[in-house]
């Protein structure tokens, strides 16, 4: 049980590790790509889950404007 519980804390934090370098690694990007990176996007990719952060991190390739990284596309 302890073990268990171990591995699954060690689990989580490798996921919150991953999804805060796919955070900075995408702000990053943002800011080659477009300039000074607003407020909202900041907030919205710190708020954001790791399948959200891959998508918008692609999307830069076609995005003409920041807003575009952003757009829900369903």
């Amino acid at each position: 049980m302890y073990l268990r519980s171990l591995r699954e804390g060690e689990q989580k934090g490798e996921q919150k590790g991953e999804r805060k370098g796919e955070a900075k690694i995408l702000n990053r990007q943002l800011q080659c790509r477009f300039g000074a990176v607003p407020d909202w996007a900041c907030e919205k990719i710190a708020k954001a889950e790791s399948p959200s952060l891959e998508n918008w991190s692609l999307r830069i390739f076609d995005a003409r404007s920041l807003d575009d990284v952003f757009l829900d596309k369903e």
